[in-house]
This record gives C-alpha cells, sequence and structure tokens, in this order.
C-alpha cells in the first residue's frame, strides 16, 4: 500500500485545524481534537496524520487487495 499524499493542514488563529486534500476540504478540527491532531502531526509523518484524521485513506482498492 502506498503512503498517503496530497494533503495540507492550515491551523488558524482561533485553533481551529483545516485539512484538505488536492485542494478539497476534507476536515475541520476544533478545541481538543485540534491540539491532538497537531500533536501528532508534529511528532509524526503529517501526511499520515491527516489520513487517519480525516477518514481519507479509504479510496475503493480495498475490495482489490481482500481478493
Amino acid at each position: 500500500m502506498s503512503a498517503p499524499a496530497g494533503f495540507a493542514y492550515t491551523e488558524r488563529a482561533d485553533g481551529t485545524v483545516r485539512t484538505v486534500h488536492r485542494g478539497r476540504a476534507a476536515a475541520t478540527l476544533r478545541g481538543a481534537r485540534a491540539a491532538k491532531f497537531l500533536d501528532e502531526a508534529a511528532h509524526g509523518d503529517p501526511q499520515q496524520a491527516c489520513a487517519r484524521w480525516t477518514g481519507a485513506y479509504k479510496f475503493g482498492n480495498e475490495r482489490t487487495a481482500r481478493d
């Protein structure tokens, strides 16, 4: 399985984190969830963290892999 790619995130002044995948909004995190995400992204792979937190890591190839 290839590594996640195409994710980006921005932290706003009010503490909100907006995650985009290939230019499209994927998730908006607020409060404690945003802080936990930022900590995970800072101490690990940001692409992997974005994919995990947005749920955008399933793109339809799971059935092929399972079969």
